[in-house]
């Protein structure tokens, strides 16, 4: 399979960050190490459930929802985490703060377009209900407009959604942020850094899986390596390798598309042709496709909401990072004046 962009030999060109946590601050690791033990142990657990327990179940919208919603759990995790870490953004480098930034407006392209492809396929369910409707009529006329609307479905599925093709560029751009910024003389900014970096590498295979089955290339799947000292790496090698054997397949087949529940839909409608073609379609014939249809729908429904939850959850998380960057500028503007108490508020993540 092509690679989006061959990720760098070494995540970690400052050293190794995981060495840093070790026992020459012992007071201070005693209270954080659980803290990311914690995080890493939930993170792995998280990982492993992606393992679909058949094949069947890759690439499918329902392994979609399970993913995204996954992704949000641990987004919300890594915000608890900075709160219990006591880790006000009045403490964070720059770079740090820059990361984030440029890390999660990257996200939120992505959500843009996994939305926006979202919406594209549903709006093709209302070529397929039309299409229904004239089929149960079941007239010569009836049966020609609904030829004409599948014929329109078709086209519409396999059109190229431009959002989606430069998922490419962004996937590729987010590969390079794997690397962790150095971290000086904080011992929370290196727990940080390296739950960080979990949540990346997470973020970034599922959304090369979206991007890819959007896409109809396998271009967009990543191929990530990981530390074997994470305690999630297993987890997640096993995830990546099992997948992507499995989506390596399915692009070789020669269905008009890669999503199972979209796929099913094709088939029932090519499956339908010779007897709207012959002027006669058996109404039963018809219930394999309505419930294709119907199994399709709901499921872009449901994988559209997971997608806007996690753009929300990076969107909060965004505006009260620079929520709490405005409250700090304005706090030291106060500290200036011999009129004004000095000191700088925090909300927490």
């Amino acid at each position: 399979m092509a690679r989006p962009q061959d990720p760098p030999r070494g995540f970690f060109p400052f050293g190794n960050p995981f060495k840093n946590l070790s026992s020459k601050n012992s007071v201070l690791s005693s209270k954080l190490l659980p803290l990311l033990n914690n995080f890493e142990t939930n993170l792995a657990s998280s990982i492993s459930k992606l393992v679909p327990k058949e094949k069947s179940d890759i690439l499918t919208v329902s392994w979609m929802k399970q993913a995204m919603e996954s992704l949000c759990e641990t987004h919300n995790g890594i915000k608890t985490l900075i709160t219990d870490l006591e880790l006000p953004v009045s403490d964070w480098e720059d770079k740090w703060v820059d990361v984030y930034l440029d890390i999660s407006v990257k996200l939120l392209d992505l959500c843009n377009a996994f939305s926006s492809e979202l919406t594209r396929l549903n709006q093709g369910h209302l070529l397929l209900q039309f299409a229904l409707h004239n089929l149960e009529a079941n007239s010569p006329q009836n049966l020609s407009k609904a030829q004409s609307s599948l014929d329109s479905w078709k086209q519409h599925i396999v059109s190229k959604n431009p959002r989606i093709e430069n998922c490419r560029a962004i996937l590729s751009s987010l590969v390079q942020t794997l690397n962790l910024p150095k971290v000086k003389n904080s011992a929370k900014g290196k727990v940080l850094m390296r739950a960080l970096y979990g949540v990346k590498v997470k973020t970034l295979y599922i959304s090369g899986v979206f991007a890819a089955a959007f896409s109809g290339s396998s271009q967009n799947l990543m191929y990530l390596t990981v530390s074997n000292e994470l305690p999630w790496a297993q987890s997640f090698m096993e995830v990546q390798n099992t997948m992507n054997a499995e989506i390596k397949n399915i692009f070789l087949s020669d269905g008009l598309t890669v999503l199972k529940e979209l796929e099913a839909v094709a088939s029932g409608v090519k499956k339908l042709y010779p007897a709207i073609q012959q002027g006669s379609i058996d109404p039963i014939s018809l219930q394999p496709l309505k419930d294709s249809v119907t199994e399709l729908s709901n499921g872009i429904d449901l994988v559209s909401k997971e997608v806007d939850c996690f753009f929300k959850i990076l969107l909060s998380g965004r505006d009260t990072l620079l929520e709490n960057l405005r409250s700090m500028g304005a706090s030291t503007l106060q500290a200036t004046s011999p009129k004004k108490a000095a000191g700088k508020n925090y909300r927490g993540f």
